[in-house]
């Protein structure tokens, strides 16, 4: 079953809470958190980035850093000021970008559910990001930016949202990005811890690095704790959860640097042999089993012919796992997309326009459009515990963090 546990939530006045939300983390490098927290001290970039406040080139794993992070936080608190719910609470939280909307659930997740896999992954985590928001964790006693979860939607559940909405919001601002955020308290908090009883699996949607980190601040802080119970706070995680017939993933498309070594035509005929190639192809691909190409001023449509030796078993059948199989790594010599620095990967609202600036501007030699990723291939994939390949999903719209942080 899921473990909704409701949380006594640290969070902004409302008419400060569009000036203190902020972009997750670790969809901007350290010059995007500058320009976007400048001018704006409440901007939470400053905790969840805050080497943006020290002098450039340093070190953003140094001791100096987590020291800024916690010192931006208690400045933070203190001028917002930030407040604590008196009352452990759990809250919906929507998003709206143009014509999508989705709805999820917010409360705290447990631990041992993402140890024993009742909360399932599709992806792996790389043990530097791990270090890096353990370590933040630990230093504020705090989660400040929540894990993105799913699951397979339930009429019930919906309707209990519904209800809940048409009450008035904590929050309702649009930021800077167009996207519009609404938040409600939950009135009746038990109706959703005792409905989620009935869940049998969530998914992680988006934040494998949070939730990792989350498990290994638990296992420290017990450690430090001769009269664990189980029931302090660090056993649980901060999270958003949405059904899955209302996530939108974009596509997550690659740009290689170089042609390994190979000139376009020849580059171009190597593909030939593995592909069907049209010329004049669309900038996005329309189909799944579809890619599309930019090279030299032109997009090429990518399809594999009928004859084509089929894929075996499910992750192997993805698009992007038959793009890595069959063109990066035999063609362009792209073994591991996580260390190769040859490949770049541009997801989201970004679009193909920037795939043909990279390469019009020759800081890539080629770009490749995806169909993308759908959910029912991500739950799938979770269900069999396998893994998906590295950028894989690219989900959109965006949570914020700093707007209801979980205190440890």
């Amino acid at each position: 079953m899921a473990i909704l546990h409701p949380f006594s939530a640290l969070r902004p006045p409302p008419e400060r809470a569009k000036q203190v939300s902020s972009v997750p983390y670790d969809v901007v490098d350290t010059e995007e958190a500058r320009q976007l927290a400048a001018d704006n001290p409440l901007s939470f970039l400053h905790v969840s980035r805050p080497e943006i406040d020290l002098p450039e080139g340093t070190d953003i794993h140094s001791d100096v850093v987590y020291r800024k992070a916690a010192d931006n936080f208690q400045k933070l608190i203190k001028n917002c000021p930030l407040e604590n719910e008196e009352l452990p609470s759990i809250y919906l939280y929507r998003l709206i970008m143009g014509e999508h909307e989705q709805i999820g659930v917010v409360a705290c997740c447990s631990v041992d559910e993402y140890d024993t896999d009742v909360i399932r992954k599709h992806e792996r985590t790389r043990r530097d990001k791990e270090d890096d928001r353990t370590r933040h964790m630990r230093v504020l006693r705090a989660q400040t930016g929540p894990v993105f979860l799913t699951y397979r939607a339930r009429r019930d559940i919906d309707t209990m949202v519904m209800e809940t909405t048409m009450a008035n919001a904590l929050y309702d601002f649009t930021a800077d990005d167009g996207i519009q955020h609404t938040i409600w308290h939950v009135p009746d908090p038990v109706r959703f811890v005792q409905t989620f009883r009935d869940v049998h699996y969530l998914y992680i949607a988006d934040g494998h690095h949070r939730a990792a980190s989350a498990s290994r601040a638990r296992a420290e802080l017990k450690e430090q704790n001769s009269n664990h119970t189980g029931d302090e706070e660090y056993n649980f995680f901060l999270a958003v959860i949405f059904p899955d017939d209302q996530l939108q993933i974009l596509p997550y498309n690659r740009v290689v640097r170089d042609l390994n070594g190979q000139s376009k035509d020849e580059f171009l005929s190597d593909v030939k042999r593995v592909f069907e190639v049209s010329e004049n192809g669309a900038p996005t691909a329309k189909a799944p089993g579809n890619w599309s190409m930019y090279l030299n001023n032109q997009w090429y449509g990518l399809s594999l012919p009928a004859n084509a030796p089929k894929p075996e078993g499910l992750v192997a059948s993805l698009d992007v796992a038959l793009l890595q199989d069959r063109l990066l790594d035999p063609i362009l010599g792209i073994k591991d997309v996580r260390t190769d620095k040859r490949i770049d990967f541009v997801g989201g609202l970004r679009g193909t326009k920037e795939l043909e600036r990279l390469v019009d501007e020759r800081k890539a030699a080629v770009a490749f459009s995806l169909y993308p990723t759908n959910v029912a291939d991500l739950l799938r994939v979770s269900d069999a515990g396998e893994i998906m390949p590295p950028k894989s999903t690219w989900f959109e719209p965006k949570l914020r963090d700093g707007l209801l942080i979980h205190s440890l």
